[in-house]
């Protein structure tokens, strides 16, 4: 059974965390990202692809509810698009936006931890940090630092960790790799993996295509604020298709 097959397979048997149907995103009467329908499976990551300024920090933000916009927004039975961030998130959404800064820098690495697991039930907080601990040891070690001198790749190991201090049931990553050095790039896969094998299910927009086809079952590509196409992960392995993917110049 092909990777395709086995993910539709998957599917059959998993009904989606995640339901999105005609987002749309706006920035005042500006309208950027217009009918985009999705669904998220559990234990999957859905890559969203496309060159600078096709709309996929704008749709991540409409999902998130952090950006105006409309359409429909499911998180299993519940419809929560006409809801507030804050709600969305209460719901089950954690996002980590692209920009940098998604951490306190004048407080310690632990202290940033606590303030993700502050809206977890208490009983449920020492397994979520040690889930966030085993994903990302350097955290660990570094405990007692304060954020702000944590290397680029230390300070998002710590943005996604505080991210999943509410355990949540779908996390929103936004360009998680941009600016980082590629040896960041295999502690982030194996995290993503971990994450995926505990049934999270996970939004990657990324202009990385390289590293969306390691970390990722399902794409689709944005160009201009539309969906124009989408594939599983045996399109992003093939060099021609890949450049297509990312370009947005094919439909299917």
């Amino acid at each position: 059974m092909n990777a395709a097959a086995t993910i539709a397979t998957g599917q059959a048997q998993a009904a989606p965390v995640m339901t999105c149907r005609g987002i749309v995103a706006r920035y005042s009467r500006i309208t950027v990202v217009e009918g985009v329908d999705f669904d998220l499976y559990p234990g999957e990551m859905l890559a969203v692809l496309g060159p600078n300024g096709a709309g996929k920090s704008s749709m991540l933000g409409a999902v998130s509810g952090i950006i105006s916009g409309a359409g429909e927004v499911k998180i299993r039975d519940t419809e929560i698009g006409g809801m507030s961030a804050h709600k969305r998130a209460a719901h089950g959404i954690a996002f980590v936006p692209e920009r940098r800064g998604n951490i306190f820098p004048t407080m310690s690495v632990e202290e940033n931890i606590d303030v993700g697991l502050r809206l977890l039930p208490v009983q449920d907080r020492e397994a979520q940090r040690e889930l966030i601990l085993g994903l990302f040891p350097i955290l660990k070690q570094r405990a007692d630092a304060m954020a702000g001198v944590l290397s680029g790749g230390e300070q998002q190991m710590l943005a996604i960790g505080m991210a999943l201090g509410r355990k949540p049931q779908v996390l929103l990553l936004d360009e998680p790799t941009q600016g980082l050095a590629p040896m960041v790039f295999d502690i982030l896969e194996n995290a993503f993996n971990i994450l995926k094998r505990s049934g999270l299910a996970l939004l990657l927009a990324e202009q990385n295509v390289p590293f969306a086809a390691r970390v990722a079952e399902r794409y689709v590509v944005l160009s201009h604020g539309h969906l124009v196409r989408q594939g599983g992960k045996e399109d992003l392995r093939n060099p021609e298709e890949l450049a297509e993917a990312f370009l947005g110049t094919a439909n299917g």
